[in-house]
């Protein structure tokens, strides 16, 4: 694992340009700030290709779609397509909302991504593998996720991160599982999008090999959320919240090392 990944970050402070959801954009842009990248987000589309210009990575985020946003998404994908800038794609509760599906389907049919992140119930509804999802929660099933994350990742000819109590990340054929992470993360509305975003700003600075990034930003997020959670005698949401963003933008390699917990 490649957490020197972390100071070159710090170094080089990569534009990640959001298509955001709304309930969440101030926890991720605070969440990359506080890393050292640069968020920006936007919801106008007649400035999508200068954004796209100057952004290392792009981050798509279906979590409060809109049909103005579906446009957007739309024209930003194929801008960065033109422009070889990664796209990270998050599609949030599409294993729970038919339009959503349909609407993820639509989007990756119009543009090459570059990694999906989701749970274990939006990934396995683009696998096409059954699943029940509750709303945005990942849901119940029975399947394997190692090989629901890289079914959808051949489909899709992409990354794949499939989040949870263990993070499955694989382009298909290679598999790193993270298991790093605390229960709070559950409590706190965003962290799935969180790490996408950081995803996106490891792709930013590692765009030749989206895999190690996103296997990157899996250990980042997991592990400061597991050294913040550490700290608490309670479980306390809000706390662990506000903890998380001081962890990120204080967190070392070495902390990290001597707690990393991943096979691959």
């Amino acid at each position: 694992m490649n957490l020197e990944l972390l100071t070159t970050l710090r170094q080089q402070n990569p534009i990640v340009f959001n298509v955001a959801n709304f309930v969440t954009v101030q926890d991720v842009a605070n969440g990359l700030n506080a890393l050292g990248a640069s968020p920006i987000m936007s919801a106008e589309v007649a400035e999508a290709e200068s954004l796209v210009t100057i952004a290392g990575a792009v981050c798509l985020n279906l979590g409060t779609l809109t049909t103005r946003q579906i446009a957007q998404m739309q024209t930003v994908g194929r801008i960065a397509n033109q422009q070889a800038t990664p796209i990270v794609f998050d599609p949030v509760a599409v294993g729970a909302v038919p339009y959503r599906l349909q609407v993820a389907q639509d989007l990756l049919a119009d543009f090459q991504v570059t990694v999906i992140r989701g749970n274990a119930g939006e990934i396995a509804a683009l696998a096409g593998v059954d699943w029940q999802a509750k709303g945005i929660d990942a849901g119940t099933g029975g399947g394997d996720l190692i090989a629901i994350a890289k079914a959808c990742a051949q489909k899709y000819h992409c990354v794949v991160v499939l989040s949870g109590p263990t993070d499955v990340i694989t382009d298909g054929i290679r598999v790193t599982q993270v298991h790093n992470g605390t229960e709070l993360f559950q409590l706190h509305v965003g962290s799935g999008d969180l790490l996408s975003s950081l995803v996106a700003a490891f792709a930013a600075i590692e765009s030749t090999d989206s895999y190690t990034a996103a296997g990157v930003a899996a250990v980042v997020l997991a592990g400061t959320g597991e050294l913040v959670a550490d700290q608490l005698t309670a479980e306390r949401p809000g706390t662990f919240a506000v903890g998380l963003i001081d962890k990120l933008h204080l967190v070392t390699e070495k902390e990290l090392a001597q707690i990393a917990k991943y096979d691959e």
